[in-house]
C-alpha cells in the first residue's frame, strides 16, 4: 500500500477495533505526518479520503474526529441466496463451474474503477434450490480488497458471504433488466433460448473501494424480487 492508504488502513483498523469511539479525536496531521515518516499533505489525503467517505468529520479549527454512526454508510443488509433459499425451508447447494483470474475488459474495468487489463478475479456459480437451478452468478474481483478469494471453497460459504467478512460493505448499487437467456444461462440454469430471466447487476464497496461487480441471473419464472418497507413518520 502507498503511505497515505497505510494511514486509512490504520485509523479504520482503529475504529472497526473499538480503540476509538464515535466523537474521539484521531491524530492530527502533524502527528500522523511524524509516524509515519510522510509529509502533512499525504496524511491530510488519508484524512479527507475518509471524511468524504463519511468515516470522519472535519471542522476548520477543530479536532478530526471519528464520525457519528448516523452520518456514516450504513451497512447494507444484502440477503444472498442461500439464506432466501434455506429460508423457504428448502435444500441449498452450489457448482462452482469457474474460479479463476482474467484480465479486466473496458466494461469490467468501468465497473471496478480499475485499468482496462488489469487483472482481476472472477467466478462463475449456479445456485440450486432442491434440483432446480436458480440463479446463474458472474462475479468480477478487485484482488487487492480480496486477495484470498480464489483460494475459498464456495460450495460451503457463498461470495457474498465471504466478501461481506473481509471486506465489510459499505454501499452497493443494484439494476434489474428483463433479458433473454444467453448461452450461460441456457446451459447452466437449463432453459431455452427464448426464455425470459431476471438480472440483477450488482456492485458493492467497502470503505476501501469498489470491491466486485456481480450479475445475477434467475429463470424469469422461478424468481422475484420483493420486500418489505418500514417508513418512520
Amino acid at each position: 500500500m502507498s503511505k497515505y492508504q497505510q494511514i486509512k488502513a490504520h485509523i479504520l483498523e482503529k475504529i472497526e477495533g473499538g480503540h476509538w469511539a464515535e466523537g474521539d479525536a484521531v491524530p492530527s496531521e502533524n502527528q500522523l505526518a511524524q509516524h509515519f515518516s510522510v509529509s502533512r499533505m499525504t496524511a491530510r489525503r488519508a484524512l479527507q479520503e475518509l471524511a468524504e467517505q463519511g468515516v470522519l468529520s472535519r471542522t476548520q479549527g477543530a479536532a478530526t474526529c471519528v464520525a457519528s454512526l448516523k452520518n456514516q454508510s450504513s451497512m447494507l443488509q444484502i440477503r444472498n441466496i442461500a439464506d432466501e433459499i434455506r429460508a423457504r425451508d428448502h435444500q441449498y447447494r452450489a457448482r462452482v463451474i469457474e474460479l479463476g483470474s482474467r484480465e479486466a475488459s473496458t466494461g469490467i474495468a468501468r465497473q471496478l474503477k480499475i485499468d482496462v487489463g488489469d487483472r482481476i478475479f472472477y467466478s462463475l456459480i449456479c445456485h440450486w434450490q432442491d434440483d432446480i437451478p436458480l440463479q446463474l452468478e458472474q462475479r468480477f474481483i478487485n484482488p487487492a480488497l480480496a486477495p484470498d478469494y480464489l483460494a475459498q471453497d464456495f460450495t460451503a460459504t457463498t461470495p457474498h458471504e465471504y466478501l461481506c467478512t473481509v471486506a465489510p460493505l459499505t454501499e452497493a448499487e443494484h439494476k434489474v433488466e428483463a433479458v433473454l437467456a444467453d448461452d450461460l444461462a441456457q446451459q447452466h440454469l437449463h432453459i431455452g433460448a427464448d426464455s425470459a430471466c431476471l438480472r440483477l447487476h450488482r456492485t458493492t464497496w467497502s470503505r476501501e473501494g469498489i470491491v466486485s461487480h456481480a450479475l445475477l441471473t434467475h429463470p424469469g419464472d422461478k424468481y422475484q424480487l420483493g420486500g418489505h418497507l418500514t417508513f418512520q413518520p
